[in-house]
């Protein structure tokens, strides 16, 4: 972090590091306007303000709220008031408060009747994963209470194990497809049938072969692309369309 004067000023990895965010993260949120920051230097680095921080704040509690990064942008150029969001991430931060200390009862009780009898009911049990998994109302969005559960219990058959050698990777095949497409590597091309049929694997560890599953997977990427590359570095646009053109090219 450096200082301007006597304005405080963050290059971009500093504002990462700070704010708990990628410097991907904040490169997107240039790129598609909803924070810009305020300066940059001879050579072209990006320099933030205590105003820009207050913007990415505005950015981050709206998206909490379960708001597009489209409807954020509207929404804040017609200058929305700091108080405005600050009020809105209390109540929400204060339903979320409430469903933690339901879920803290739940996993209490659990734990005494799993202390005094061996044979602590599986109801129980599977009320508890239906909870946990319900946290997220995005995800709610697009999985149904069963689906949920499903994926609970798919999560404990897989085990943590195969579970992290799976997300190491997508952290491994994730940037060989952006070097494809830096590259201009036709999808139809081996090489590129190769990242599909792995790509698809994974996929495949998540959902099962579950139609139904697949389906809500894929909606949710549609519609929540924005936020799924920008908050969990998660596949863009470009990497599903040529992933999806090399898949087909498969046959």
């Amino acid at each position: 972090m450096g200082e301007r004067g006597t304005e405080r000023v963050w290059k971009v990895g500093e504002l990462a590091d700070e704010a708990g965010l990628t410097v991907r993260t904040l490169h997107h949120y240039d790129r598609i306007g909803l924070v810009h920051p305020a300066e940059r230097t001879g050579t072209g680095h990006r320099l933030y303000t205590a105003s820009d921080v207050e913007r990415l704040y505005q950015v981050l509690a709206l998206r909490q709220l379960g708001l597009g990064l489209d409807q954020i942008g509207d929404l804040l150029a017609g200058a929305v008031a700091m108080t405005q969001v600050l009020a809105a991430h209390r109540d929400y931060l204060a339903a979320q408060l409430a469903a933690t200390r339901d879920l803290h009862a739940l996993v209490a009780a659990l734990t005494a009747t799993a202390e005094n009898r061996a044979d602590a009911s599986t109801d129980h049990f599977l009320e508890l994963i239906r909870r946990t998994v319900m946290v997220d109302d995005t995800i709610k969005e697009y999985f149904t209470e069963e689906q949920l559960t499903q994926l609970a219990l798919r999560r404990e058959d897989l085990g943590e194990q195969r579970i992290q050698q799976a997300e190491a990777d997508w952290a491994v095949l994730i940037p060989q497809v952006d070097a494809a497409i830096a590259a201009g590597m036709d999808p139809t091309a081996p090489q590129a049938q190769e990242l599909a049929a792995r790509w698809m694997g994974l996929l495949e560890a998540f959902h099962g072969g579950d139609e139904g599953l697949r389906e809500s997977m894929y909606r949710m990427q549609a519609e929540e692309s924005d936020r799924i590359e920008s908050e969990f570095c998660g596949p863009s646009p470009a990497q599903i369309e040529f992933i999806t053109a090399a898949n087909a090219a498969r046959g």
